[in-house]
């Protein structure tokens, strides 16, 4: 009996973990002249990205402000990871991508689309009062561990246009109800508006979506998730979320601050001791840089 009664919970428990669900969200800051200028340069950012995300291991997350030639450079570094998206300016490469990348081994991509945030959500123009062309990415997923379907949407919400956002925000409510129709959905983004926000509210309030963050059994979150390329900088506003279904279970939470080091003009040509440290561990001061200007989200769900 006792053998018996262990076989069973110990099936239990498999059957549990093997719904857990690893999802993200990350803005990984397009590549310009202007941060290489200043030292945030996407060649020395990208390796870092990529090695959090393969250790990490998340089975789908969604990536704002990727172009082309970032998207080829996460790809040639991901670890068996596929991608959805196209550029938001032509429906192609040109332009930002909201993009969804989704590890092969774990989840079996079964549909895809886009959609424009304006009145023309089928064509690639600004909406409103937005200073860029905003677009939303979806892909329908089975989790090969469980054999669940579930929605992925992802989408960076305008910097500037505050209608722009609000109507974009009542856009993805309308169209997560006409494509996932009541199936489990996840959204993850650039919202450009904290959870102070009132357009926070039209995703909370539509009866369909809730924030992991405030759901979550677990939190790990010491900062908000922007920073401006500041690793000084603290924030309790979060515009990165992860929006879910009210019956996807939320376990863990967190907002990731990893770093990197950098040589610059000011490192210590010669080595130095740490204070109560073995005196055989040399140190050099070197430029503390941050990946990005936003902080990766990560969340653990459980599917319904």
């Amino acid at each position: 009996m006792k053998k018996l009664l262990f076989v069973f919970f110990g099936l239990l428990s498999l059957s549990l973990t093997a719904q857990e669900l690893f999802v993200a969200t990350y803005n990984i800051r397009n590549k310009n002249s202007w941060d290489s200028i200043n030292g945030n340069v996407w060649q020395k950012r990208y390796p870092v990205i990529c090695g959090q995300i393969n250790f990490e291991q998340p089975a789908v997350f969604g990536a704002q402000e990727v172009l082309n030639n970032q998207l080829n450079d996460m790809l040639s570094l991901l670890d068996g990871y596929g991608y959805i998206g196209v550029g938001r300016d032509d429906g192609d490469k040109e332009g930002e991508y909201s993009a969804i990348f989704y590890k092969k081994s774990k989840v079996e991509k079964l549909d895809e689309g886009w959609f424009w945030l304006n009145t023309t959500p089928d064509k690639p123009v600004k909406g409103w009062d937005a200073a860029c062309v905003r677009i939303c990415t979806w892909g329908k997923f089975k989790d090969k561990s469980s054999g669940k379907n579930f929605y992925f949407f992802t989408l960076h919400m305008d910097h500037v246009g505050v209608v722009a956002r609000r109507e974009s925000a009542k856009l993805i409510v309308q169209k997560v109800k006409e494509i996932a129709a009541g199936q489990p959905v996840i959204i993850t983004g650039d919202f450009n508006v904290d959870q102070n926000n009132e357009i926070y509210g039209i995703f909370t309030d539509s009866g369909i979506l809730k924030d992991s963050y405030e759901d979550a059994r677990l939190r790990f979150a010491e900062n908000g998730t922007f920073n401006s390329f500041n690793p000084e900088l603290r924030t309790y506003s979060r515009i990165d979320h992860v929006f879910v279904s009210p019956e996807i279970y939320v376990d863990n939470y967190a907002v990731m601050t990893n770093c990197y080091w950098v040589e610059g003009v000011d490192t210590a040509k010669e080595s130095v001791k740490g204070h109560d440290a073995p005196q055989e561990i040399d140190f050099k001061v070197y430029s503390r840089r941050l990946p990005s200007d936003h902080y990766p989200v990560f969340v653990r769900l459980k599917l319904p």
